[in-house]
């Protein structure tokens, strides 16, 4: 028998594709149900935690961020900036640019922030340090000015 003598599915079949009937019971719904905690991706975790603390660093310096703009990429562009040699860049901040209509803008890179943490804890502080230097950066004040709590090296 040759491949042509073969029937034809009538719907085709899909490699790698992530469907489930097992036994013709139908296609299984979610596991976690949307109004559990475990519903939420680690990225929107990460998210929640950035925005608890540049509300936390809004409160004292409202008047000094008022138009800042804090985003979460992924991971940094593959071109480093000519001041970081040989290192994994895990926040940036972005003078503006007025011509270009551009504020000034604080990235946060959650992967190799997050590659550097064992835990929830760790997350958080980590979070802390980036966004008090870089807001630290931007102001032209030592990190200490911005977080009294900042940990000293």
């Amino acid at each position: 028998m040759s491949e042509s003598d073969l029937p034809v599915p009538a719907v085709p079949v899909r490699r790698g594709a992530k469907r489930r009937d097992r036994r013709g019971r139908g296609l299984r719904g979610p596991l976690v149900p949307p109004t559990l905690p475990a519903w939420r991706t680690r990225a929107d975790k990460f998210d929640d935690v950035v925005l608890r603390r540049v509300r936390r660093l809004d409160r004292q310096w409202s008047k000094q961020l008022k138009g800042v703009e804090f985003a979460v990429e992924e991971v940094p562009p593959s071109d480093p900036a000519p001041w970081e040699h040989r290192t994994v860049a895990l926040g940036r901040y972005f003078p503006a640019d007025p011509a270009a209509g551009l504020t000034h803008r604080i990235v946060i890179y959650r992967r190799p922030l997050l590659a550097r943490c064992e835990d929830a804890e760790d997350v958080d502080m980590l979070v802390r340090v980036v966004l008090v230097e870089q807001v630290a950066s931007m102001l032209g004040r030592a990190p200490e000015d911005i977080d009294p709590g900042y940990p000293a090296e």
